[in-house]
């Protein structure tokens, strides 16, 4: 828009052009952006570090089989220089533990094969040639440790090298510990297929992607769960045939998810996560000039409310509960408005209107925001950042497959390491 357009606009199309101009960006709060691209406060504003007021403070539990005691008793008494015996009776007044962690090095077998000659046909019998002679070196922990610091903990192949040289004299090469995902990737490619089985007969399936760089391309990472599974899958597209794909013909009952159109009409109902609406609400509160958006989130707050306690709520008063606020939405739809922010919030929510309250049809089985699959993909985002992306589609499927694994098994209370281990052992 250059001055001429501007000379040819009202003075109350240039009073709503210039609000429009001074809105302040979106933030994390507003809107559907991560905390990362939030500006910074300023120190003056920011909050201290510490505990808060009024934080109940948390010790470490002693350990329950200690490797070792260490008695301290008193010698002689500070009131007369009398000696103790050492059977005298004494009482405990206090434990404390001492944590260490021991050196940690590799340990070596030397296998050695030998060679015979038979003392009655003068043969020669060569010993059999152990595993170790045509396979890696490396035992299933070393592998182990490596799948875990790198899918987990983030570290690039030449910091997990130094790693192993540094803490436990272990000399690696990148190309080595390449080798180690890829001879591993099978063992975690069953256990994926076992999750992606469980997810195509789920009754409730949830979704979300976030992008990443895969061969120097814009691509995406997706997640997938139901109650029992969860399937990461990395794909180069953000399209509806990524899901398709995915269920592989299943349709469960209801599908949860934002309201990004790839991720529409999967299931027979759908729940819309009303966490983003209340981010969009509360930037339409903030900024816009009408109360409507404050009526808005005055509702979302007793759709939240309803949801917490679903598990606890009669059957009847569910229903009733759910007619109210189907009555209220309806009014706040068709409710006339002349600021544009409630009017986009108004066509947001109504694209959406009947998927707002589909939870309330599966008390306890549908959750009422996606938050759940945007906790599950954030390892995901710390790691491209970490490492900017995957070189191959291979390396990028390998980490997706361990990630199935083990998020699935955590669903029943596993250990992320045990898990890695159990799978190659």
């Amino acid at each position: 828009m250059d001055r001429t357009d501007l000379q040819q606009l009202s003075k109350e199309q240039l009073i709503d052009l210039v609000l429009r101009l001074q809105r302040p960006d979106k933030n994390s709060r507003t809107s559907s952006k991560p905390p990362s691209t939030d500006k910074k406060e300023t120190r003056e504003n920011s909050r201290p570090g510490g505990a808060k007021p009024g934080h109940e403070p948390h010790n470490r539990r002693l350990a329950d089989d200690p490797d070792e005691f260490r008695d301290h008793a008193p010698s002689v008494c500070e009131a007369c220089g009398g000696s103790f015996s050492p059977g005298a009776e004494r009482e405990l007044i206090g434990e404390y533990d001492e944590i260490e962690i021991p050196p940690v090095k590799p340990y070596v077998i030397r296998h050695r094969r030998f060679a015979c000659r038979c003392v009655h046909c003068g043969a020669a019998a060569k010993g059999p040639a152990p595993a170790v002679a045509t396979t890696t070196p490396f035992g299933p922990r070393i592998h182990a440790l490596a799948i875990y610091l790198k899918g987990f903990q983030a570290l690039s192949y030449e910091r997990l090298r130094g790693l192993f040289h540094d803490a436990f004299g272990l000399t690696v090469s990148e190309g080595a510990l390449m080798n180690m995902f890829v001879r591993s990737h099978p063992r975690f490619e069953i256990e994926a297929s076992k999750a992606k089985a469980i997810l195509r007969a789920a009754k409730v399936v949830a979704s979300d992607e976030t992008g990443v760089r895969i061969e120097g391309t814009n691509s995406y990472h997706w997640v997938f769960h139901c109650k029992d599974a969860v399937v990461h899958q990395p794909d180069y597209f953000r399209a509806a045939r990524v899901v398709d794909n995915m269920m592989d013909g299943h349709v469960p009952a209801v599908w949860v998810s934002d309201r990004y159109s790839a991720q529409q009409k999967h299931g027979e109902r759908h729940q819309t996560c009303l966490a983003h609406l209340a981010r969009d609400t509360a930037f339409a509160f903030e900024h816009g000039s009408d109360d409507l958006p404050f009526r808005f989130k005055l509702w979302l707050g007793r759709a939240f409310d309803l949801a917490r306690a679903i598990a606890d709520v009669a059957a009847s008063t569910l229903k009733r509960k759910k007619r109210e606020l189907e009555k209220q939405i309806e009014a706040l739809l068709t409710t006339p408005t002349i600021c544009d922010l409630a009017q986009e919030l108004q066509a947001k929510i109504g694209r959406a209107r009947g998927q707002l309250l589909t939870f309330c049809e599966f008390p306890g089985e549908v959750d009422v925001t996606n938050n759940t699959s945007e906790r599950k993909l954030r390892p995901c985002v710390i790691q491209r950042k970490v490492t900017n992306g995957y070189r191959a589609m291979w390396a990028a499927e390998a980490e997706a497959d361990v990630r199935t694994s083990v998020d699935t098994a955590r669903l029943h209370g596993a250990n992320p390491f045990d898990v890695i281990l159990a799978t190659l052992a």
